[in-house]
């Protein structure tokens, strides 16, 4: 495998643009828009509850429930066509993960807002795996200490790792856009190493 180092200070940041063949990334995009089951998770944000903007799915081996913004999330079984990714992922960067979060962003007005993968659940160095498939958008780090933003553009087929230190000491985020986009969706596979 062939990551890029993004060179961001306190962070290990690599990204491939071109890890899975465009055919291949077409495929998976088709099967998991169909197999998964999505669905709009509720969240706390500023003390209340609400949708959250895109679709969702907490997928992973049993024990792996997951709690961030104030919910926890139980897994759901591994769909077929994520079985060979993410043996090829473990056996690519040496993580055994035991889980993924898969958000499809159905058009542009779907949007992350900026936060760390920092839960205690999966320890204090996270391995972050990203897979971007369907439309490209745009992705944005930014250090907690302040400072400018790197912005990344994620074509279908890429591949972004974040480990080390990058979510104790940077954020991201992945911004609405008012330009025309189709749907996509991101696979981030993680290891829970603390249910809870």
């Amino acid at each position: 495998m062939a990551l890029q180092p993004l060179m961001l200070p306190g962070a290990r940041v690599g990204f491939d643009p071109d890890w899975m063949p465009a055919e291949a990334a077409r495929a998976l995009f088709d099967a998991l828009r169909a197999d998964i089951h999505w669905e709009v998770h509720r969240i706390r944000l500023f003390g209340r509850e609400v949708d959250s903007p895109r679709l969702s799915c907490w997928v992973g081996d049993p024990g792996t429930a997951y709690a961030y913004s104030g919910t926890r999330f139980e897994p759901n079984p591994w769909p077929a066509a994520l079985v060979p990714l993410r043996s090829a992922l473990e056996t690519a960067l040496g993580v055994p993960f035991n889980s993924v979060l898969a958000n499809q962003y159905r058009d542009g007005r779907d949007y992350m807002g900026w936060h760390s993968d920092n839960e205690a659940g999966l320890g204090p160095q996270p391995v972050i795996a990203s897979l971007s498939l369907g439309a490209p958008r745009r992705f944005l780090l930014k250090p907690k200490a302040g400072g400018a933003s790197h912005a990344l553009v994620l074509p279908s087929g890429s591949l972004l790792v974040m480990s080390g230190d990058t979510q104790r000491h940077w954020k991201h985020a992945l911004p609405r856009t008012a330009r025309p986009t189709g749907p996509r969706i991101n696979l981030t596979f993680r290891r829970i190493v603390d249910p809870r």
